[in-house]
């Protein structure tokens, strides 16, 4: 598979800038501290909230991550063959909470003018299957060669999410604006090629830091994560979670964790939205 990005060809779909930020919430997962936080214990368990999030244009929408596969989870026989690390089940609520959120915050399928990955990690890119024969699904270069020449089940990297005939991929290389008022920043550490998102509000900047900082914690103490793909890549995380936390202390710019529990409860999901 050969993919380019092509920043133009994404921009032309969407007129003005974000109007709304709909948080999405795609299910739960039992993840040990030491995984989210470097240093962290192994025995403690969290049951952190899976998020990802659509941005509004005027005349269109950007989906941000896709969550679980709800049909390989809730299968007895496609589950045990995926998820092999003990202590692991993707909690996931009824129906399907991509398409559920979706059609509940208004949003139409044909108006969507791409997606974003912010990784390929198996509890964000289940969705994709949706996507086949669709808009663009646009991913960091050094990510999109990781997920298909070295990743495997026990990088929690699903090639049935993502190996799959009619996925227009458009790859970046480092920071991009991807659309008005929506950047892709390069926050690799988590994955080799991990990004994070900057959606401009108005007068206010919201930063999705996804898997590059879990928890509050990661960016208020500068603690990268506590789990990288490749072990050459803990330095890197370690740049990135400086990255985000340098961006916290900008004025009207919030930083996003993607796993928080205590920062999701008091945050709205959608259909609730940001504007």
């Amino acid at each position: 598979m050969t993919a380019e990005f092509n920043s133009s060809k994404l921009k032309l779909k969407l007129k003005g800038r974000p109007t709304k930020l709909f948080p999405l919430l795609f299910g739960w997962e039992p993840i040990p501290e030491s995984v989210s936080l470097r240093g962290g214990r192994q025995d403690v368990f969290i049951l952190e909230p899976v998020t990802g999030a659509a941005v509004a244009y005027e005349n269109g929408w950007v989906l941000i991550d896709t969550g679980f596969n709800p049909d390989l989870s809730r299968d007895a026989d496609l589950r045990a063959a995926h998820f092999t690390w003990p202590n692991y089940c993707a909690v996931i609520p009824p129906g399907d909470p991509l398409v559920d959120q979706i059609s509940a915050s208004g949003l139409s399928w044909d108006n969507l003018a791409f997606c974003a990955m912010s990784h390929l990690h198996c509890d964000h890119g289940g969705g994709l299957r949706l996507l086949v024969d669709g808009p663009p699904v646009v991913i960091q270069e050094r990510e999109f060669d990781f997920a298909m020449n070295r990743a495997g089940l026990e990088h929690a990297y699903f090639r049935s999410d993502y190996v799959r005939e009619g996925l227009n991929w458009e790859l970046v290389s480092g920071d991009a604006e991807l659309a008005p008022g929506l950047t892709a920043i390069l926050t690799n550490g988590h994955t080799p090629g991990h990004m994070s998102f900057a959606v401009e509000l108005g007068d206010k900047k919201i930063v999705l830091a996804c898997d590059a900082a879990d928890f509050m914690k990661n960016i208020v103490e500068r603690i990268p994560c506590g789990e990288t793909a490749e072990l050459r890549d803990r330095d890197a995380a370690e740049i990135s979670i400086n990255r985000l936390a340098d961006l916290s202390l900008i004025e009207n710019t919030e930083v996003w964790p993607g796993h928080d529990p205590e920062f999701w409860k008091i945050h709205k999901i959608a259909p609730e939205f940001y504007s």
